[in-house]
């Protein structure tokens, strides 16, 4: 679940993408997992689910590699785009699943990105498709 304000709109790097809506100090909590909010499923549950629905869930979520659970946001988390120099880090936290902060702090209008490779096990397939 987002937890700052965001508007989602064209994308320099991919498509659309997710941009801070107001000024984000570094630190400040961007997104976490909310539960009956979105959506957490297994491996197993995962594997029943037709092809197309899973392909959706590997577009859109991610693959946690410390839970191997699936995790589909809500909402318009899914449209953070990767980056090697990301503006969104993941952290521990309490939660099973991880929270991310920010990493600096970002300004209104800045496209807000995160490294794929710090938590998705399906890294390479978000980046074939």
């Amino acid at each position: 679940m987002l937890l700052v304000k965001t508007v989602i709109r064209p994308s320099k790097i991919e498509g659309i993408g997710l941009f801070a809506d107001q000024f984000i100090p570094k630190g400040t909590e961007i997104w976490r997992f909310e539960p009956g909010f979105d959506l957490k499923i297994s491996a197993g549950e995962f594997k029943k689910l037709p092809s197309i629905a899973q392909k959706y869930i590997l577009r859109h979520g991610f693959h946690n590699p410390k839970t191997n659970n699936y995790i589909l946001g809500s909402d318009n988390d899914r449209f953070f785009n990767h980056s090697e120099v990301p503006n969104v880090i993941e952290v521990d936290s309490e939660s099973e699943e991880n929270t991310d902060i920010a990493a600096r702090d970002i300004q209104k209008g800045e496209e807000l990105t995160c490294d794929y490779r710090t938590f998705d096990a399906d890294f390479n397939y978000k980046m074939l498709h």
